[in-house]
């Protein structure tokens, strides 16, 4: 039985800081242009989002989706430690971190000078309160699980924040730059939207519209190069691809692929493509009849046609899924780990052996979900009848499909924008207490393993551990992983930008940040 491993020698900051480069070296692989020229300053950049609703707050304890990413993340609000275009952890409102042989106790120094919207100076008090936000018995937010093996946190003086964990975490500094692990005032409303960011709240109504203007007093004196932002929430594709075609937007995610050639033809248009970690899955409930039967989690994952899905679905902008959330680019991807074909006489075997032959099921989805996802449950049903599976397809509304579907709905269908590091992901979606375990998986090998390997310096020891868990999640967990996705976004051809990052869309979630407009004749 593996337990939590004693550190076999001592970690450096120096080694840590290599260990991470060396991770970076084999992230996930970028297929992004770089538009780059000398960062101009002002313009409005306007976006039409998918990802919006009316249940959106400024809670970072809420988040769940593109729009509040982008706007609470990417323009209001800095974490301790940001990820770069390489996939590499770097200081952010940290100055920097040391850790403990043991990869136990963690300080991050914070940077000197830093001011909130409102003019308060950031200090360690700060720090505390907003990453205690996601803990305690009372947290709602999804990475009170990542936040867990915090033993105690406490303040180092003013400028400084040490982490003790009842575990040592190599990558803890990945956990830091998480989206929802903003900093926020400690004597303040986590809904007001008050920030260190390089953008401050002007409007915001969910699940419509949001406004910011340029923070002037931006301690990133290279960063935040537009005077204002503003993001439209537009659900329907079609509509996003309208918006940008006829100048209502200057940039949109999750582009419709089947007419992407049409658009890439357009004067003044660029496609903007990077391969990450984003996948698409059908997540089950292991719990619920009759997917607590492995045969017939089984024969779902045989009675899906992965090629078919990735030429119809994705037109090639992505590539296959094997049943487990780690990508081909990252590192501890289990490359020996055969991929699972489509095999009707196989699911039908599996369906015989649970004693379901004809099993009737319902699918639940929405282009909510990811756009062609209603496509994709069409194509699944025409796939699984020839295994002797009937798959009732419903429809659920857009709007309202994260909280009412998701993690509701038995069997319906999910995206993922992915983690950085096999042990998040895992973290984040699988571990029995995980908020966002969608297919509510309790595997005591597999959180065993989990807690070993996060802890687990030796590198060979530590990628065997993470390969069995894919393992695991493959052949008896509860999700069918059919693809990974490129992130397909569009922008005005006049946008700027250096190497695009790939964790998350539009650029790490940070183009308000990032991105500029060049100062060309006709330009902005």
């Amino acid at each position: 039985m593996l337990t939590a491993s004693p550190i076999p020698r001592p970690l450096s900051r120096r080694r840590f800081l290599a260990s991470s480069l060396g991770l970076a070296a084999a992230a996930p692989g970028l297929l992004a242009q770089t538009r780059i020229n000398r960062p101009q300053q002002g313009g409005l950049l306007r976006l039409g989002i998918s990802g919006g609703f009316t249940s959106d707050s400024l809670d970072p304890a809420r988040i769940s989706d593109a729009f509040m990413t982008l706007l609470s993340f990417g323009q209001l609000r800095n974490t301790l430690v940001e990820i770069d275009e390489q996939g590499r952890p770097r200081p952010e409102l940290a100055d920097g971190w040391d850790v403990s042989p043991d990869a136990r106790v963690w300080r991050f120094g914070l940077r000197r000078g830093v001011e909130f919207h409102h003019g308060k100076t950031l200090e360690a008090a700060d720090v505390v309160a907003s990453i205690n936000h996601h803990r305690g018995r009372q947290s709602v937010s999804p990475v009170k699980i990542l936040l867990d093996n915090i033993l105690q946190l406490r303040p180092d003086g003013k400028t400084g924040v040490v982490f003790e964990l009842r575990d040592g975490q190599a990558d803890f500094p990945f956990v830091l730059a998480d989206i929802h692990l903003t900093i926020q005032p400690h004597d303040g409303d986590v809904t007001t939207g008050v920030g260190t960011g390089g953008y401050q709240l002007v409007e915001f109504e969910p699940g419509v519209r949001s406004l910011t203007r340029r923070n002037p007093n931006y301690w990133k004196a290279d960063r935040a190069h537009f005077e204002a932002v503003e993001m439209l929430a537009i659900a329907d594709v079609n509509a996003r691809t309208a918006a940008l075609q006829t100048g209502r937007v200057d940039a949109i995610n999750r582009c419709e692929l089947k007419t992407l050639h049409l658009l890439s033809r357009l004067p003044g248009i660029q496609i903007l493509q990077t391969h990450g970690t984003k996948h698409y899955s059908l997540p089950m409930h292991t719990d619920v009849a009759p997917f607590d039967n492995p045969d017939v989690r089984l024969a779902l994952k045989y009675a899906i046609d992965r090629d078919a899905l990735l030429r119809t679905i994705l037109r090639g902008y992505g590539s296959l899924g094997n049943d487990h959330p780690i990508s081909r680019g990252q590192p501890y991807f289990a490359a020996r780990l055969a991929q699972r074909p489509y095999d009707p006489d196989r699911a039908r075997f599996h369906l015989r052996r649970a004693g379901l032959d004809g099993l009737r099921l319902r699918l639940s989805t929405s282009d909510a979900a990811f756009p062609g996802a209603v496509d994709t449950a069409v194509l699944y049903r025409e796939h699984a009848a020839k295994a002797g599976l009937t798959l009732q397809i419903v429809r659920e509304p857009a709007d309202g499909y994260w909280k009412n579907v998701w993690l509701t709905k038995p069997f319906c269908l999910c995206s993922w924008n992915g983690q950085p590091t096999a042990g998040l992901m895992f973290a984040t979606a699988y571990a029995e207490d995980a908020a966002w375990n969608d297919t509510r998986f309790r595997h005591p090998r597999f959180n065993r393993l989990l807690r070993a390997a996060r802890a687990e310096l030796d590198e060979h020891k530590r990628a065997e551990q993470y390969a069995e868990m894919q393992t695991i999640v493959r052949d008896e967990g509860g999700v069918i992983i059919p693809l990974f996705a490129a992130d397909v976004c569009a922008a005005d051809s006049r946008l700027r930008f250096g190497q695009l990052a790939s964790h998350r869309e539009l650029d790490g979630g940070r183009c308000a940040e990032r991105w500029w407009w060049a100062r060309e004749p006709g330009g902005s």
